[in-house]
């Protein structure tokens, strides 16, 4: 193939480059890891909840970066639920490393946990057995010739759902009863985000404290994942004064992120290096690569890193919008005209008339933002830069 035009000489050295990184991590890391991602915010019947979805998306994408094959579901109805189980079931067989994250609405019943999926209703103790997945069946799927499983429950929320089982005669109880670690292979972490028996009120925010509190430290170079979880807990305590659980059965140290601090950084696959009288500098980069990557500098960063939803508020770090979702500002007005000299009475109109701006039709803009992100420079949105940042990120976020 050949490069002729700036931007695709640019997207070739990409490719390269990025093939070389694979290659060489494919290399470097024969171990097997699988994840199963859950989070379950939009119940049907009560209230919306307002992290999970955002933080299990989150802890994927982190999960992602540390080499996980990652199955991920949101908002999920019990058959969704069961199929993505059996996914993970067939998928995790084999892997050296097993995790499982669930975010959202949970109970117990007579000491067994229960995942509630978006579609239970719970009109008494029968129709849990067929609303909810009791969490030892996941752990259950997960324990299967794995070698270390790790646990991540964020799931300790007072539960409307909970207290209508009870008043119905399920006895249901507050909170999760202790998870014990199934035993086999390599030992079990679990963490929780409360104690058994405790329940946490939901924090407004990027992310739940605990989960933010995960995502802050899974990922830390050459530290355990027991050590990188307990620092977890202990920042989760200091914010909200609720003691994580924690258990581990681990054997020595996991470590979901090794770096050899010593070895120098190479790109593709190591080869000897020359003779100090052959060695030559690198090639600076070309002048259109030093004109795109000056223009990449230019972009305005979010005000989170949170990944970003259709029809959640979106901190973008500009007051004329933040805290707006994309459905309310496709519903507003431009704050100026995209046209200079345009008659006010032309452009001062609906956003959603001008464009004719529907989620889709909005998501196949954002897609042009992901293939060239530097277009977010190229001309003025009427909502503003930060608006064609967050459409981006958003687009690849698959426009959910």
């Amino acid at each position: 193939m050949t490069c002729q035009h700036s931007m695709t000489r640019l997207i070739c050295w990409l490719l390269v480059s990025v093939a070389a990184c694979l290659a060489t991590v494919s290399v470097a890391s024969a171990e097997r890891r699988v994840a199963l991602v859950l989070g379950n915010a939009a119940y049907h019947h009560t209230p919306r909840l307002l992290n999970p979805v955002r933080d299990a998306e989150s802890i994927a994408n982190k999960l992602r970066e540390l080499d996980f094959e990652v199955i991920v579901g949101l908002d999920l109805t019990t058959s969704e639920t069961e199929a993505r189980i059996a996914q993970f079931a067939r998928q995790v067989r084999g892997a050296d490393i097993a995790a499982f994250y669930y975010a959202g609405h949970a109970l117990q019943l007579s000491g067994a946990n229960y995942l509630i999926p978006v579609n239970a209703e719970l009109k008494d103790d029968t129709s849990l057995d067929f609303e909810a997945v009791q969490l030892d069946f996941i752990l259950r799927q997960m324990s299967r010739e794995t070698g270390a499983r790790l646990v991540f429950l964020d799931a300790s929320l007072a539960n409307p759902l909970a207290d209508r089982l009870s008043q119905a005669g399920g006895n249901s109880a507050l909170g999760l009863a202790e998870v014990e670690a199934p035993a086999g292979g390599r030992g079990t972490l679990i963490a929780s985000a409360s104690g058994p028996n405790q329940v946490v009120e939901e924090v407004v925010g990027d992310h739940s404290p605990f989960s933010g509190a995960l995502l802050a430290a899974i990922g830390t170079a050459n530290i355990s994942i027991a050590d990188a979880v307990k620092k977890a807990a202990a920042d989760t305590e200091a914010a909200t004064k609720h003691k994580p659980l924690v258990v581990s059965s681990l054997e020595g140290d996991v470590v979901l992120r090794a770096v050899d601090l010593q070895a120098p950084l190479v790109l593709g696959e190591e080869a000897p290096a020359p003779p100090a009288a052959a060695q030559t500098p690198a090639p600076a980069p070309s002048q259109d690569q030093a004109a795109i990557e000056a223009l990449r500098a230019k972009i305005p960063d979010l005000a989170t890193d949170s990944a970003i939803f259709f029809d959640i508020p979106v901190q973008f770090g500009d007051p004329a919008i933040d805290g707006k979702s994309f459905a309310m500002l496709i519903q507003g007005k431009p704050r100026f005209s995209p046209v200079e000299g345009l008659d006010k009475k032309v452009w001062d109109n609906h956003c959603s008339a001008c464009h004719q701006w529907t989620k889709e039709r909005l998501c196949e803009q954002a897609k042009t933002y992901v293939t060239a992100d530097t277009s977010v420079l190229r001309l003025e949105h009427p909502l503003g830069t930060r608006f064609k940042v967050a459409l981006g990120r958003w687009a690849k976020n698959d426009c959910q």
